[in-house]
């Protein structure tokens, strides 16, 4: 199996599409202005204390406060809890943590008014992005995780990854690990460590010391509360971070600023692999050229097509996702009712299992399976969906069938999840049912070529219009697109989008920024 990652960088949002061969499986959509991100580290303020929950919500400066659970408190809570009161009382000199004192850790089951009081400072860690109507979800453990560790403050315990099997490796990584970690930190060792080069660990684990101390600085220089003290590296590099494996055969960027960017971390995790990060130039939208922007219609609406004619609806509800299984109007070539059954669940289970990445569901999904009556059957297919779920980097859980049928699925939630609407209001007649004679649509983007360029002084700009316009308007020797760039100048470029409509059209200026130049009146 190849991966190829394709991002596509764009003003107002950073998109990223993860293929295996050329299907894709992971979608990821996040604003160039986005906050709250998961790992971002705060000092917030306490403002409600609830016993009843034995938990408190702390302001850190969302519109709705984040919930912080005692449970979600580190057992050196109260290490760092002095740390940070010691910090924030001398605005002057930093005191050092191999100096920092420590407190005896937190018990179990303790009570959240113990702890914490109303108006106290905290430092705390975003673990759930905000949904729906909830604020996020905090965490006091403070983390830093990097591509082979993950660096914890206020403990001395190292922890090597499970999966690491081999008896000599863990304990090689633990003794490396322990001898070069500074005093007041712990470290998990994550898989991808095994077999790695001590200087390749050494410096990596100076790195994230180096985002601890940067985080303490600004807590220290804060003028008030709540502050962002540390970033969570950009959703590129974060999700390179995660996912990067020797698989990935190519990763296509539109922008030249990220495209220098992922190439410096490749570098740096993977010198001998720096040459798949390409920059993406080419005319033609990065996501059509790749068949990106086919596969998000074709995959992302309530109603999902699979093999033979059956298909998958969809629905998002406020507690839980629900699947319905339909066999449609599938040719049924097979002997009985329950091997076509059979057959058409076991293709939704392969359908489920990336359509549950590629929108990255979470929470409970239920499942409604075309019934069974076959004890056998039910059994398989319950094993099918587990193993096609083990490339799924999100914890779940999946339990039988039930005896109405139902599949129930659990799955880590940490950020909304991803529902692209793929039918819209109609762009050219904006949901009124009229529009203007599309004979004329030629003429209306002339006149708008008109007014970018004798009245705004507009020079350079792309007009992105659906690839069959784009093929009308640069067809035959003199074509419409060269007698426009005769008369207004050859900054002028034609880009066929498949985003886009029959009637639809976008104008783009040098930077990529888009220029609104359609009014509803031109509907009337």
């Amino acid at each position: 199996m190849t991966s190829e990652l394709i991002i596509d960088v764009q003003p107002q949002e950073v998109t990223i599409a993860l293929l295996e061969d050329q299907k894709l499986v992971e979608f990821q959509k996040e604003g160039q202005d986005s906050k709250y991100s998961v790992g971002n580290i705060y000092a917030g303020k306490v403002k409600k204390i609830m016993p009843a929950l034995n938990a408190c919500f702390i302001d850190v400066g969302h519109e709705r406060e984040a919930f912080l659970h005692y449970q979600d408190l580190s057992p050196q809570f109260s290490s760092l809890k002095k740390y940070v009161k010691q910090v924030v009382s001398d605005r002057k000199k930093l005191a050092p943590m191999s100096k920092a004192a420590n407190v005896a850790d937190l018990p179990k089951e303790g009570s959240i008014q113990d702890v914490l009081e109303k108006d106290q400072e905290v430092i705390v860690q975003i673990t759930k992005e905000p949904i729906n109507t909830k604020g996020p979800r905090l965490s006091g453990e403070i983390s830093f995780a990097g591509r082979f560790l993950v660096l914890i403050p206020f403990t001395d315990k190292v922890s090597v990854s499970s999966k690491i099997k081999s008896k000599e490796e863990r304990a090689r990584l633990k003794q490396l690990i322990q001898s070069i970690k500074p005093r007041n930190f712990g470290v998990i060792v994550r898989t991808v460590a095994e077999g790695k080069r001590a200087a390749e660990l050494n410096n990596e684990l100076s790195f994230l010391v180096e985002n601890w101390n940067d985080s303490i600085k600004k807590l220290q220089k804060a003028d008030k509360m709540p502050a962002l003290i540390h970033e969570e590296t950009g959703r590129t590099v974060s999700m390179l971070r995660d996912l990067f494996n020797p698989s990935y055969e190519h990763i296509y960027i539109n922008s030249e600023d990220v495209y220098k960017e992922v190439k410096k971390y490749v570098s740096l995790i993977a010198p001998e692999r720096e040459n798949i990060v390409k920059l993406y130039t080419g005319n033609v939208p990065i996501f059509d050229n790749f068949n990106v922007t086919k596969q998000i219609k074709s995959g992302m609406g309530r109603t999902i097509s699979y093999k033979h004619g059956a298909y998958l609806i969809i629905e998002h509800t406020e507690a839980l996702h629900v699947v319905d299984v339909n066999s449609g109007n599938r040719s049924r070539g097979l002997d009985s009712q329950e091997d076509n059954a059979f057959e058409v669940n076991m293709g939704a289970a392969e359908e489920l299992a990336r359509q549950l990445r590629l929108r990255d569901m979470g929470g409970i999904i239920v499942v409604d399976f075309i019934d069974m009556d076959t004890a056998e059957h039910r059994q398989k297919l319950y094993e099918h969906m587990t193993e096609l779920m083990k490339n799924d980097r999100a914890k779940h859980c999946i339990l039988p069938l039930s005896k109405f049928g139902l599949m129930q699925i659990t799955r880590q939630r940490v950020r909304p999840a991803m529902d692209v609407h793929v039918e819209e209001t109609c762009p050219t007649c904006f949901g009124k049912g009229t529009i203007k004679p599309s004979i004329l649509f030629t003429d209306t983007l002339e006149s708008k070529i008109d007014y970018l360029v004798n009245n705004l002084g507009t020079k350079k700009f792309k007009l992105y219009v659906h690839p069959y316009v784009a093929a009308y308007i640069n067809q035959g020797l003199v074509s419409l697109n060269l007698k426009w760039q005769m008369k207004y100048g050859f900054g002028l470029k034609i880009v066929p989008s498949q985003a886009l409509g029959f009637l639809q059209y976008t104008f783009k200026d040098n930077k990529g920024n888009e220029i609104n130049m359609t009014e509803e009146i031109e509907t009337k």
